[in-house]
């Protein structure tokens, strides 16, 4: 059981490093204008502006003299949940049996 709580906690910190990477992709993507048709372009956005939009819509300071701080605050989230929900997950794994690091 140990090594499937393990396994559950490296998964979601790969995930959310992933997702974290994207964020800043999409971000730094902004900043050149890209082409709104390129297939990369569009899913960028379609992974990450459902998330950047409830950001902006539940924090309306995040817009901040034309500037977009949402990525930022995505990336502060995600780095809240690799410490707290990952951290404890791998906490838990190796208090249940001493799993060896993998």
């Amino acid at each position: 059981m140990d090594y499937v709580v393990l396994a559950i906690a490296q998964v979601l910190g790969f995930v959310l490093t992933a997702y974290m990477w994207i964020v800043i992709i999409s971000a730094l993507i902004t900043w050149v204008n890209p082409d709104p048709y390129n297939p990369i372009v569009r899913f960028l956005r379609g992974i990450t502006e459902p998330v950047f939009y409830k950001i902006r819509r539940t924090l309306p300071f995040v817009f901040v003299g034309g500037i977009d701080l949402s990525p930022l605050v995505v990336i502060l989230v995600i780095q809240v949940l690799k410490i707290v929900v990952v951290g404890n997950l791998m906490r838990l794994a190796y208090s249940m049996g001493g799993a060896s690091v993998l």
